[in-house]
């Protein structure tokens, strides 16, 4: 389900049983930044609108340049990735670990990793 709070659309997506169960509240134009989980959808917003009103303060305090909001160009939200085996198995271990999945934490390592350039 993609919407939007404030003009900034976020993507609400059912966590599997793997990944702790609940609900995951991502804002893309916001990476790393804002994300927000549930047990419900009805939580999971809840706590999403929360997070991203207190970004947004910060951004404000800071006289940070709030980031214009993503109109979704074209993506689909998925694309493939060939990484070399000991990366693979580096990313294996670590979602065991974590008890998340690699794709949720391939996607949260993405998203740190691109907020931290973004913050340069």
């Amino acid at each position: 389900m993609t919407m939007d709070f404030h003009g900034y659309p976020f993507e609400l997506t059912p966590l599997s049983e793997d990944d702790g169960g609940g609900w995951l509240i991502v804002f893309p134009d916001f990476p790393g930044a804002v994300m927000s989980d549930g047990e419900t959808p009805e939580e999971a917003l809840a706590n999403g609108r929360k997070a991203l009103d207190s970004v947004i303060s910060v951004y404000t305090e800071d006289g940070r340049t709030l980031p214009t909001p993503f109109s979704g160009g074209g993506v689909s939200g998925k694309f493939n990735l060939r990484a070399p085996k000991r990366l693979h198995a580096m990313l294996n271990k670590a979602a065991k670990q974590e008890g998340v999945s690699m794709n949720t934490l391939a996607i949260a390592l993405l998203a740190e990793g691109l907020g931290r350039r973004e913050a340069r």
